[in-house]
This record gives structure tokens, C-alpha cells and sequence, in this order.
């Protein structure tokens, strides 16, 4: 395996140069006297041409009897052929095999023939060889560093919180138990108390992108049991300057994703259809909302206060606001204790989510930050305080108002791609029937 120091791309192949090019066998084509070898690499393409009766014959033979998905390397001229894919071909001095591939494969990485995403995920490294799969994951990279981006423009700070736990975030049964030296922990489901605790101290906003594990039941294509989170929390914040930061994180993802990633959306067959919000994300209290999904008709039953949004009334809302829009003003008793009231209405709560015509985004909301009324929210919920004291003693100890949200990043990827199921975001997926790969 020698000369791949001076490895060439394919992007970067240009007549008259002498190249060494490596990638996996993408295609043979056998026309008699002549033939070809698709060559392909991270960047692309490029055709390897067999003249039969003037190469030698083992140099053929190796070319063109190694099976396809197999990785080689090709050293050679490269040459213009303005019918070559690509317009240059390269005429090889050598070929090297350097990984053979079965000639039965579990799936065609050419996309010639669809696979079952169940065959695809559990071959999902044949399956990212494919150009639109791998633009999944580039624009999923470039969602993560524009939102990193965008939590810096916000004066943010990059933490890590712990995701083994002695107790749930929210209590409740949705958690992943696990043995910790003898004792019984969990698997954490949201850095929600661990980022409160942070932006109480001197750092005041941060941010993280992390795993989160919910042992929720739902078998559906939009859940997942292990998911990334991308969570901001920020000191001396209300709801308001929240959901601000909240919008601009998303606005600036579109705008990075439209301004980066042409070719991905291209192999995604989104060129031309790939909108960036511009307008502002309308806010609806819950009221309102709620109003206009029975306005919609698109429920059997009226939707009343205090009432979840089920999955019919979100469509159905969402295809008539045409946008991202948040609702906000939720009822005190479907959020979670940590979500703080109304001062002057306890029967609201200052929670908000960003919804995607499609489906909820992002929940947050103001935190409660007054001790006494945060151990009154722990025990109306039915959780006891004393669970969750290294939490609780430090509202004793001069904590700010603060505010945050949480957006899972493969909901993120999906909506923005329109893809079909969640598990297409996301490399290796943990739901109830996939443990492994």
C-alpha cells in the first residue's frame, strides 16, 4: 500500500497530472475490448479505463475482477474524456486491492436497488456509502457547528454534565436503571437540573450538545431511546430572551445548512426547495392555540383548557401557521416543577415550545428559582425534595432568575430534511428493538 502520503481526491484529479487516487469499487463495466472501473472516494467519482489489448494482463485481470464495495488504490495518468462522468479518466500503471469485498452484499451501496431502512441500519456502513445518506450526516455536522457558533454569539459557555444519575430529572418511570458499584443509578434523561445549577454559577449561560437516554415505549417514527440533546440555559434570563436565543439557533443552523451544504442538499434532492425562515416565529399562547385547532375541525372532540396537543391537532395547527412558531403561556399542571409561574397568575406557567408544522421542537420555559417555591412544585408533582438535594440546597444559596430550553437534534435534522423517520437521522439508532449495531 505504498504512495497513499500522495493520495489524490477525485475532485482534485486534473489532466496531465500523475495521480494515485484510492476508494472502493463503485461500479465494473465490461464492454469487450475495453472496459471501466468506477472508482469512488469521500469527494466524489472518477472512471479507470481498461484498454484490454494494450495493458498487461495481470494489471487487467486485478482491475477488473475485484468485486464491487472492494477497496483499491489506482495510480496512473489522468486524461480528459469529455464523456467520462466527470470529464477526466485516468489510465492506470497500477491497481492495488487493498480490502477485498464478498461479492454477496447485505445491500448496493449504489442505490440502484432500495433496501428496507431496517436492512440499512443494520449495515449502516454500506448504507453511508451512499451520496444521499452521507449528506445526512454533513449537514447534521454542520448543524452542530453553526448552533455552537450560535450559542457563542450569545456569550454562551460549552459544558458536560454527567449522564449517570442517582435520580431522574423529572422523576417518573421513564429511566434506564443501571448497577453503579452496588448501588442503583440511571442513565440521565436531560441535563435540565445540572445546566439550572451551572448558569447559577459565575459562568451564567451555557449550552450543551450531549447524549440523553428515555426509556419511553413509543415505537413510532419520531422517537428515539437514545437522542442528542442541544440545551442553552441562561442567568438573569425570562421566557422571552429564551425563546430569542432558541430562534436565532435555529435560524442560524438554516442559514449555515442553505450556505455549506449545496451539494448535500443536491444529493438530497432539495436544490431549489430548501427554505430558511426569515419572518419571525410567530408566539401563541396556549390559548390561542388550542382555539384554532378547534377551529381546524380536525378533532372528534373540542380541545379544552388543560388539555395536551395531540398529534392530529399539531399537524393540523401547523399547516395552518405554514412556519415555525412557538406556543407559549402553558398551563401550570402540565409542565414540570422546575417551570416557573405567572407572578400574577399561578394557573400559567411561563413554559413555551417550539413547534415545526410537523411536530414539537423544543420545550422551555423561565425556571423557578425561589427555594420555597421550588419544594412546593417537587412535592405537588409527588416527588420528594430530599431525592434531589444536591439539586435543591443550592436555590439557598442566591439563585438567579434563569431561563432554558432543550431541542433534540435528530428532530432538528429530520424536519429541516423532511425525512420519513427519525432513524435516518441518527448513525446507529437505540429504539425498542435495536440494541445493536
Amino acid at each position: 500500500m505504498e504512495g497513499l502520503e500522495d493520495r489524490t481526491y477525485t475532485a482534485d484529479a486534473e489532466p496531465g497530472d500523475h495521480v494515485t487516487v484510492a476508494g472502493w469499487v463503485h461500479e465494473v463495466r465490461d464492454l469487450g475490448g475495453i472496459a471501466f472501473l468506477i472508482l469512488r472516494d469521500t469527494d466524489g467519482k472518477i472512471q479507470v479505463k481498461f484498454e484490454k489489448d494494450e495493458m498487461d494482463d495481470e494489471l487487467v485481470e486485478t482491475g477488473l475482477g475485484v468485486a464491487r464495495e472492494s477497496v483499491v488504490s489506482v495510480t496512473g495518468d489522468v486524461e480528459e474524456e469529455p464523456r467520462a462522468p466527470t470529464g477526466v479518466e485516468i489510465t492506470p500503471e497500477s491497481v492495488e486491492v487493498i480490502a477485498e469485498a464478498d461479492t454477496e452484499l447485505p445491500l448496493d451501496p449504489s442505490g440502484k436497488v432500495d433496501a428496507e431502512l431496517s436492512t440499512r441500519l443494520d449495515n449502516r456502513t454500506l448504507d453511508l456509502r451512499k451520496d444521499e445518506v452521507k449528506a445526512v450526516f454533513e449537514i447534521r455536522s454542520e448543524i452542530l457547528r453553526a448552533a455552537r457558533e450560535a450559542f457563542r454569539d450569545a456569550d454562551a459557555t460549552e459544558i458536560t454534565t454527567p449522564k449517570i444519575v442517582a435520580t431522574g430529572t423529572e422523576g417518573g418511570t421513564e429511566l434506564f436503571p443501571i448497577t453503579y458499584f452496588g448501588e442503583e443509578a440511571f442513565m440521565n434523561q436531560s441535563p435540565q437540573l445540572f445546566k439550572q445549577l451551572t448558569a447559577g454559577s459565575g459562568l451564567e449561560r451555557v449550552f450543551e450538545i450531549g447524549p440523553i437516554f428515555r426509556a419511553e415505549e413509543h415505537n413510532t417514527p419520531r422517537h428515539l431511546n437514545e437522542a442528542t440533546s442541544i440545551d442553552f440555559e441562561g442567568a438573569f434570563c425570562d421566557h422571552h430572551d429564551a425563546m430569542d436565543v432558541c430562534e436565532s439557533v435555529v435560524r442560524s443552523a438554516y442559514e449555515a445548512v442553505a450556505e455549506n451544504c449545496q451539494e448535500q442538499l443536491e444529493a438530497l434532492g432539495l436544490e431549489g426547495e430548501f427554505d430558511v425562515p426569515e419572518e419571525a416565529f410567530p408566539r401563541l399562547t396556549y390559548e390561542e392555540a388550542i382555539e384554532e385547532i378547534n377551529a381546524t375541525g380536525a378533532l372528534d372532540e373540542q380541545l379544552v383548557w388543560g388539555d395536551d396537543l395531540p398529534t392530529e391537532g399539531e399537524v393540523a395547527l401547523g399547516e395552518a401557521v405554514g412556519s415555525h412558531y412557538f406556543i407559549t403561556d402553558w398551563p401550570s399542571e402540565v409542565k414540570p416543577f422546575y417551570i416557573k409561574d405567572y407572578d400574577d397568575d399561578e394557573t400559567l406557567s411561563t413554559g413555551f415550545d417550539l413547534m415545526h408544522p410537523r411536530m414539537e421542537l423544543v420545550s422551555g420555559g423561565q425556571r423557578e428559582h425561589r427555594y420555597e417555591e421550588l419544594i412546593a412544585g417537587f412535592e405537588q408533582q409527588g416527588l420528594d425534595p430530599d431525592e434531589f438535594e444536591y439539586y435543591t440546597k443550592m436555590f439557598k444559596y442566591g439563585m438567579p432568575p434563569h431561563a432554558g430550553w432543550a431541542i433534540g437534534a435528530e428532530r432538528l435534522v429530520m424536519t429541516m430534511l423532511d425525512l420519513d423517520n427519525i432513524r435516518e437521522a441518527v448513525l446507529f439508532p437505540r429504539d425498542r428493538q435495536r440494541l445493536s449495531p
